[in-house]
């Protein structure tokens, strides 16, 4: 990566901590900077235009909808920054879809995984990789802390088939394991994701099955 590339990346860094240095959700810069470094990981592995896998990293959360309150103007936001600091059209587009397909949540309705570009698939791998192992159970109980959510409720069911509105409506901390978080490794994009998952999803199930079972 040239020199003029390095510094389009530290400002963009600073845009993403001027956006989410506050955040009390579990997307934080500590998420915003795991990520960058499991995206890093698997790029030297798969491959892809390290510039934009490593600018969606650190951007892919700062128009999220559960994030900030008005998802149109910080996209409106981050297009003016972006023109700002002379990103070109072509990239600009690029790291959009990038950012566009990270979430979860637009998986639901948006069935198009096979379709996104490697920079695509490899953020979205490394975001959902800290959604899991021990950060991630960490993070599943904080957000659901924040949220004022229960933990677990034994007459509350995992739901199937969720729609987007279905999702954003949480339930339990515990359902969110079965709705969610187990279903990532199958879901991963790159055989590096994959692979990185299996022992980090292991780990959450011993944790789940010890919790339902201390709950008894």
């Amino acid at each position: 990566m040239n020199a003029i590339k390095k510094n389009k990346l530290k400002e963009i860094k600073a845009y993403a901590e001027k956006i989410l240095s506050n955040d009390k959700t579990g997307h934080d810069m500590d998420h915003i900077h795991r990520v960058v470094c499991q995206a890093q990981r698997i790029q030297k592995i798969e491959g892809g235009n390290l510039f934009i896998i490593l600018a969606g990293a650190y951007l892919h959360d700062v128009m999220d909808d559960k994030l900030v309150s008005d998802p149109q103007e910080a996209r409106n936001e981050l297009g003016d920054f972006l023109d700002s600091i002379q990103l070109d059209k072509d990239e600009q587009q690029h790291l959009f879809e990038v950012i566009d397909n990270v979430s979860f949540s637009h998986q639901l309705e948006n069935k198009t995984a096979n379709d996104l570009t490697l920079e695509a698939k490899i953020v979205q791998d490394a975001d959902r990789l800290d959604a899991l192992g021990a950060i991630g159970i960490g993070r599943t109980f904080y957000y659901g802390g924040r949220k004022g959510h229960k933990m677990y409720d034994e007459t509350i069911l995992p739901r199937e088939n969720m729609t987007k509105e279905d999702y954003r409506v949480n339930q339990t901390v515990i359902n969110h394991f079965y709705e969610k978080l187990f279903k990532l490794k199958e879901m991963m994009q790159t055989k590096t994701g994959v692979e990185m998952a299996k022992k980090k999803t292991d780990f959450m199930v011993l944790f789940v099955e010890n919790f339902i079972e201390e709950s008894k």
